[in-house]
């Protein structure tokens, strides 16, 4: 099975935004299916801990888990759209104390 990368971004914000560098890399397959995925919210005036990672999304090592601060967990997976949600509510809520 092949892998196609179809996202690798990276955006750097504002202090008035969060301060830090949202990133996003996505890989999917033939199908389209998104089989690979990293989210990033790093911040290392937060958190210099985990390369800065304040929060983020993986399934890097076979399991699907969040960072926060340094702490991996396990997540149940059900859509990639989900975890992107959860991963937008997680880092808005840093956006918000700005």
């Amino acid at each position: 099975m092949s892998e196609i990368k179809i996202a690798d971004d990276s955006w750097s914000l504002s202090l008035k935004k969060g301060n830090g560098i949202l990133r996003r890399e996505v890989w999917v397959d033939e199908q389209n299916k998104v089989v690979r995925y990293n989210l990033a919210y790093i911040n290392r005036g937060i958190f210099q801990g985990d390369n800065g990672r304040v929060v983020g999304y993986d399934n890097a090592h076979g399991f699907h888990h969040r960072h926060f601060m340094g702490i991996v967990e396990p997540i149940d997976f059900t859509t990639f759209e989900d975890i992107e949600d959860r991963f937008q509510i997680d880092w808005a809520v840093f956006r918000s104390k700005k």
